[in-house]
């Protein structure tokens, strides 16, 4: 088994989508491990995000991050980190594969409803940071 983090963002949270977010992770077999509702710091959103930083869109992916709570989730599944990365589809829902969450629900590439780990190295990185 295989642990990967996906958070639902603050534009699904205030669309009441946490739990059909989370029905969709668990009929694709993923297992909740752990989960919270927070509501990230600038200076955390800015740590999380440190990859992006100096790129054009991190001061509003940073802003965005903050503008109301998130829900981290910590799953487990084998090969977890490719099949999350599979059913949340591209990071433009206009790009993503039909019947992928963020295809079905979200709403721009600006607000595209969830993250995702990218790699097996960034989740390990990306669940500590949520749950140490």
């Amino acid at each position: 088994m295989s642990r990967t983090l996906l958070i639902i963002k603050p534009d699904a949270v205030e669309r009441n989508l946490i739990g059909h977010i989370i029905a969709r992770l668990e009929r694709a077999g993923f297992r909740v491990l752990a989960m919270q509702m927070i509501k990230m710091s600038v200076d955390g959103a800015r740590e999380f995000y440190a990859v992006h930083r100096g790129k054009p869109f991190y001061d509003n992916l940073v802003a965005f991050m903050t503008s109301g709570p998130v829900v981290p989730v910590l799953l487990e599944k084998e090969n977890a980190v490719a099949d999350l990365r599979a059913l949340v589809g591209a990071t433009n829902p206009e790009e993503a594969a039909c019947g992928t969450i963020r295809s079905d629900i979200a709403r721009s590439t600006e607000r595209n409803s969830v993250h995702a780990s990218d790699s097996d190295e960034n989740a390990a990185r990306e669940i500590a940071f949520f749950f140490p």
